[in-house]
């Protein structure tokens, strides 16, 4: 062998030994590099898992990046959404068809387990006692939504209840406070301080056995990050491990901090059965297009469509 083909072995065996160091972490193990992903979400229960699997370091030893983008109002985060300022959001099925419906690229990809209630005023026990009573709404929305849903489950129609439209949470609680409205459908952690103002639970969709959000993600970031998006839903999966195996007291900090829990609360806060990433039932997908079709929110021919996703969840 010559001294230039020697040289060139050399030099071939330094740069596979760079190669394996560039892609080696500490402890030798291996570090993937994926683009990175940005998830929006409002105030709620049903991100938790992504917010405990970012704070524990859960994404950092998948290797990857995941950013939570706070909003404090639906229209804020629909438009980040449709601006591609976020790649996917924690949001309702209704708002997520209505978009679909309307031409986004987009799909569901896992159904979560956050839950409404429907809370009354004092004095009123049973979803009857809300007949002729006001019960506030965020129109055209899960809020509206579930409240129609509950209504019907206890026997009574939509129209049996008289729904202002007050699309700000905090705002409909300060109604209800104020004796403006007798009823109204919170997510937590509203939930929570209107039961230690004295307001009474009078019916959820937990109770009804129903789910009505999930996460959906542009088109674009699933057919360009497939592999972060596949990375984020393990995530989520351990993120729903840990919450189960470790106490509150480990993680309640992630309740006041991001879920917005008033600190005094936080151990009242009654948590959803929180899941393994999985497809939003047929029976939900079904009742909520039959919803939105009955309020002409989206077109007669319009069927769901590829409206669900369920490539990207763990095997």
């Amino acid at each position: 062998m010559n001294k230039q083909s020697a040289l060139a072995l050399l030099l071939v065996g330094a740069l596979t030994i760079l190669a394996t160091i560039s892609c080696t972490g500490k402890g030798g193990k291996e570090e993937r590099h994926v683009p990175p992903l940005k998830i929006g979400a409002m105030s709620s229960m049903d991100y938790l898992p992504y917010v405990v699997a970012e704070k524990m370091g859960i994404y950092d030893s998948l290797g990857l990046e995941v950013e939570i983008v706070k909003f404090f109002s639906a229209n804020d985060r629909d438009a980040a959404f449709r601006a591609a300022q976020v790649d996917g959001t924690v949001i309702d099925y209704t708002g997520a068809a209505i978009q679909h419906a309307a031409g986004m690229p987009l799909a569901l990809i896992t159904a979560h387990d956050g839950y409404f209630e429907m809370m009354a005023t004092d004095g009123l026990s049973t979803m009857e006692d809300l007949r002729g009573k006001k019960v506030g709404v965020s129109r055209n929305t899960v809020i509206d939504y579930s409240t129609d849903l509950m209504l019907r489950a206890a026997g009574m129609e939509p129209t049996d209840v008289e729904k202002p439209e007050v699309n700000k949470i905090p705002l409909r609680l300060e109604m209800m406070l104020g004796g403006e409205l007798e009823g109204s459908v919170f997510p937590d952690p509203f939930i929570t301080i209107a039961k230690s103002k004295g307001f009474a639970s009078l019916s959820s969709t937990k109770s009804l056995g129903i789910s009505v959000t999930g996460t959906m993600m542009r088109r674009e970031a699933l057919d360009e990050k497939s592999e972060s998006v596949k990375l984020l839903l393990r995530g989520y999966n351990l993120g729903v491990d840990y919450l189960l195996s470790h106490p509150r007291s480990e993680w309640q900090s992630i309740l006041v901090e991001d879920a917005g829990i008033p600190e005094g609360l936080v151990d009242q806060v009654t948590l959803p059965d929180y899941r393994h990433a999985a497809l939003p039932s047929a029976k939900d997908m079904e009742e909520t297009l039959a919803w939105l079709h009955e309020h002409d929110l989206v077109p007669a021919d319009y069927t769901g469509e590829g409206l669900v996703d369920g490539s990207y969840l763990p095997q």
